[in-house]
């Protein structure tokens, strides 16, 4: 299934970007598309940065210190780790690397740790308990790896926390939580996260919304795991689990009320408030509800003969790659929306919130007679079925909150490093295995170019590149994604 990126989509005049080349290492891995694996981390304790690449023969470690130079490295077979996938990461309290490779049906674990300094290695086997029914996510925390587990035949959630090779086993039961239905029908736990799976978002990068759409949300904390639900219309249920004492707590949130019927519903967690959308052809609604009081402070209304004053950015429509198409009125966006799943996503620089307002949907499509019966048709190419499988689609428009949450409008917004890296991503065709590593105020992107046969770290930061007058290189910020750029074409009908 395609991931669909949304991003800032910008036109220059000349393409750079507030970015640097930071380094620059040669590295011939074997048929990287097919073998390659990448990760970039930094070390939670001393701020130096790893980067993890292998190929089907071997592994490289590059380590680099707070100042981003290279400091060690570390060239090793990887015939410990062979047939298998790199799931993640941690940093031993000696301050060296361990790297988790999971086979196919990640039931076995290879746990390696990389002795830098000796260029030596030694490996660990972990196998999944027979209790464990599958792996939901993963995750790293004060470099420390994290597996999330569905128990077999048990309302319950297993969490298994890796520190220098050894694994603690946090078991958190959720066998007393009710879960209901909008028929006010009792549901066990195991029922809502098979239809609705678990999808983590994540904390130091922009979450699209692809990913901001699922019912069911995993939000990793100090000390606390948060699981979001908004499978009913009628309120957002939270489950706090304390990673302490192993404690699950309950909270509601009940969606706005809204006067006319409402087709989807969401909420998107960020800095102790929960965000709400609730959306049908009438009308769109907008709540934030401070997380530990339950308080609404703020709350939005919008009906289909409404301007939205408060947006940043046109109503956009886009189907699959295609070139965003402008929606000109409130009441064809929100029939726009209303058809699909609805999703809201924040993300935050120094000054402001930046907030995505709109709903995903992915279809599959079998064939030209399919796209002729189906409601999207009018959007699609004659040609479509004869080189897709699927066919996506996507409403949206963003808005920007101020710390006392207050809109705040600009006709031309400056990008966000984050922007600035999937458009740098969408222009340059020989990236791949690429990743991107948030630190105090800037990001790095490491990629490796298979041009060039070489691993590349560039810094990404916020705001314009200015000419030697002063005056911004790039002229027009949409919002969109990395696709096929042109101008924007209005919706008329």
């Amino acid at each position: 299934m395609k991931k669909l990126f949304l991003i800032f989509c910008v036109f220059y005049n000349a393409v750079l970007l507030s970015q640097t080349v930071l380094n620059t290492f040669s590295l011939n891995l074997n048929r990287p598309l097919d073998n390659g694996q990448i990760l970039n981390i930094k070390d939670e304790k001393t701020n130096d940065i790893y980067v993890f690449a292998s190929d089907n023969k071997f592994i490289n470690i590059l380590k680099y210190n707070k100042s981003l130079f290279l400091s060690n490295q570390f060239t090793d077979s990887i015939k410990l780790a062979k047939d298998r996938s790199l799931i993640g990461h941690s940093i031993g309290d000696d301050g060296n690397p361990i790297l988790y490779w999971a086979t196919r049906n990640l039931k076995n674990i290879r746990i390696v740790k990389y002795y830098l300094e000796t260029k030596t290695t030694k490996a660990l086997n972990f196998d999944m308990p027979p209790n464990s029914e599958y792996l939901i996510t993963t995750f790293q925390k004060d470099n420390n790896f994290y597996m999330l587990a569905k128990e077999t035949n048990q309302q319950h959630l297993l969490l298994y926390e890796f520190n220098n090779g050894k694994a603690e086993i946090k078991m958190f039961d959720l066998s007393g939580i009710p879960f209901k239905n909008e028929k006010g029908q009792n549901l066990a736990f195991s029922t809502v996260i098979r239809y609705y799976p678990i999808e983590k978002m994540d904390s130091d990068n922009f979450n699209t919304l692809d990913k901001t759409i699922h019912k069911t949300k995993m939000y990793v904390l100090d000390n606390h795991i948060l699981l979001t639900f908004d499978y009913s219309l009628k309120k957002t249920q939270v489950l706090d689990l304390n990673l302490t004492n192993v404690n699950v707590t309950e909270k509601n949130f009940n969606q706005p009320i809204a006067k006319n019927p409402s087709k989807t519903s969401n909420s998107f967690f960020y800095e102790n408030k929960l965000l709400q959308i609730k959306v049908g052809k009438e009308e769109l609604l907008f709540d934030i509800k401070d997380f530990d009081s339950g308080k609404t402070v703020k709350s939005v209304a919008v009906s289909k003969k409404d301007t939205i004053d408060f947006k940043n950015s046109p109503l956009f429509l886009q189907i699959n790659d295609k070139k965003p198409q402008e929606i000109k009125t409130t009441d064809k966006f929100l029939k726009q929306l209303s058809a699909i799943n609805s999703g809201i996503t924040a993300f935050k620089n120094q000054k402001n919130t930046f907030i995505s307002f709109g709903g995903f949907a992915e279809y599959q499509v079998s064939g030209f007679d399919y796209i002729q019966t189906n409601s999207l048709a009018g959007f699609f190419d004659n040609d479509f079925a004869n080189y897709s499988e699927y066919a996506s689609k996507m409403v949206y428009f963003d808005a920007m909150l101020n710390s006392d949450l207050e809109f705040v409008h600009k006709k031309q917004a400056e990008p966000l490093a984050i922007d600035n890296i999937f458009y740098f991503l969408s222009i340059n065709k020989n990236i791949t295995l690429q990743n991107i590593l948030k630190l105090k105020d800037y990001y790095i992107l490491g990629y490796y170019d298979v041009a060039s046969k070489q691993y590349i770290m560039r810094k990404f930061t916020d705001g314009f590149i200015n000419d030697d007058n002063g005056n911004p290189i790039m002229n027009k910020v949409l919002l969109s994604k990395p696709a096929k750029f042109g101008k924007i074409k209005s919706i008329e009908n």
